[in-house]
Formats: structure tokens, sequence, C-alpha cells
């Protein structure tokens, strides 16, 4: 028998097509939008400061975990912060871990006291103006018990903006879900269903607490913005994703994103059946 050569296994192995690199069009494929090692496509912006501009290393990263701390405040003085992802997304999953720790910042508002929030179809940071206090947003509020009283937590918020729920708009600027109360320390799941300017929807530990339409522009309860960032009745298709600083110590130790917007081709190596919205123009053959 002749002897084969060592090589041409080698070199047959090359062209063994690797099932584990093709695509399944069924298999979520969730975005880290938080690398658990620092602030990378991560931008602070802070009331009374530029875009950018991180105020007392008030967001930073401490045991692989987006911690909101008040160290250097003295006094909390309303320097409401947000903290952008540098990305804009329309149609999404998002999915977040949060706790609550430690004292309320010096003269944090009496309101703020656990509390926090995830804005999401927000303006970009750099259209904020310096003393602007809340990006024009929804808000998917998030509230801690106070190991008492009953507390619901992903509440719905709008700053600058208004919604619809069961086909009316609503100009309600808090509207209370039908969560359980979290005391204490203990991480809580949360998730957001996003479908552009047309559903969205809350979910905590797996349930949803929570549901409205046709997010728009519109309404208070946001300071000191630029005139023509705001158009009342502008529908919110889509937006800027950031977490919040109130005054009250808050860390997230999971921040992942599920886009459902791509392409929706399926003789693309890249189609994915979950995708709702497409862009065609991210076909890969």
């Amino acid at each position: 028998m002749k002897k084969i050569c060592p090589l041409i296994f080698l070199l047959l192995g090359l062209f063994v097509p690797d099932v584990n690199s093709q695509n399944n069009p069924d298999s979520e494929e969730w975005i880290p939008l938080f690398n658990g090692k620092n602030l990378e496509h991560w931008i602070p912006k802070i009331k009374g400061y530029e875009t950018g501009e991180n105020f007392g290393n008030t967001f930073r990263v401490e045991d692989g975990m987006v911690t909101v701390a008040y160290d250097a405040y003295e006094d909390f003085d309303s320097r409401f912060g947000h903290l952008f992802y540098d990305q804009p997304f329309s149609y999404y999953k998002l999915r977040v871990e949060y706790r609550f720790t430690g004292e309320q910042a010096p003269k944090g508002p009496g309101w703020a006291f656990r509390n926090s929030g995830i804005m999401i179809h927000g303006q970009p940071p750099e259209s904020m103006a310096v003393d602007q206090d809340f990006p024009i947003s929804i808000e998917v509020q998030l509230l801690g018990g106070d190991g008492k009283a009953e507390r619901t937590t992903a509440n719905l918020c709008t700053p600058g903006t208004h919604v619809k729920m069961n086909g009316e708009l609503t100009t309600t600027h808090c509207i209370t879900s039908n969560s359980k109360t979290y005391h204490g320390d203990q991480w809580v799941h949360v998730e957001i269903l996003a479908y552009g300017d047309s559903l969205i929807q809350h979910f905590v530990e797996g349930d949803m607490v929570i549901e409205y339409t046709h997010p728009q522009v519109g309404g208070e309860v946001v300071n000191d913005y630029n005139d023509w960032a705001k158009i009342d009745g502008t529908l919110l298709e889509g937006g800027s994703i950031s977490l919040q600083s109130e005054s009250h110590p808050v860390q997230f130790r999971k921040v992942e994103l599920l886009n459902l917007v791509g392409c929706m081709d399926p003789a693309a190596k890249n189609y994915k059946s979950y995708y709702l919205k497409a862009d065609n123009n991210q076909c890969r053959y």
C-alpha cells in the first residue's frame, strides 16, 4: 500500500466546510452594548456640562458593571445626567439588569430616591443644550422599593413626549406599570420591545407590565432645550438609548440589544427570520 503524505490530509482539511460558521436564520444575535471593561461607545451628558464631560466621574465601570456614583458631589444641585450609547436604534429588543445601591446624593430630590431610568427613542446627546435636564425621549422608569410601600418599576415617563394608550393620546407624564415592587439591592431584569413609532412594551422578569403606541414629541417636563430640537407632533421612529443619573447610586451589569432591522432576503448569508424591518443594504451574498 502506498503511503499518503500527511500534507495531503492537512490540505484537504483546509477545504472542509465549517458548519459552525454557517448562518442560522433563527438564532438570535444579541449585541452587548457594554463590554464590561470600560465605557467605550458611551457618551455622558450631564446638566450644566458639555456633551462628553463626565463630571465627578459620575459614570464609571466598577467590578465589570456600569456604575452611577456621586462620591464627588457635595450637592447634587439638579445635575441630572444621562449616559448615551453612540448609535441610534428603531426596531429592537433591549434587556437590562440593574440594582440600586447605597445612599442618595446630598440634596437629591425626594422623588428621585431609588429612581433611575432607561431612556429610549431619544434625541442625540449632541443636540442637547448645556443646561437641558432630560433628553426628549421615552423613559422606562426604574424604581426601587423603600422596604415598606408598593412601588412599581419599568413605568412610563415622558420628558418632552406623549404616547397613545388604548388608542387615545395621553398627556400624563408618568404612568405606573403593573409590576411587582423590588426592595433592597436585588438585581432586576427588564426588557423593552420597540417597534419603531408603533408599539413599545416593557417587561419585568419576563412579564409584560405596560404597553403603548405612537411615541411622539410633545408636552413638558423637559427644560432649557434647543427650540429646534423639539417639534411637537413628530412621531418618534427611533433614537438614542441612554442610562440615567438622577441622584441615587445604581448599577447595570447587563445592557444587550437584539436589532430587529437587517437583511430580509432569505438568499443572503446574513438573513435573519426575526427581522421586522428590512435594510437590504446590509445583505451579504
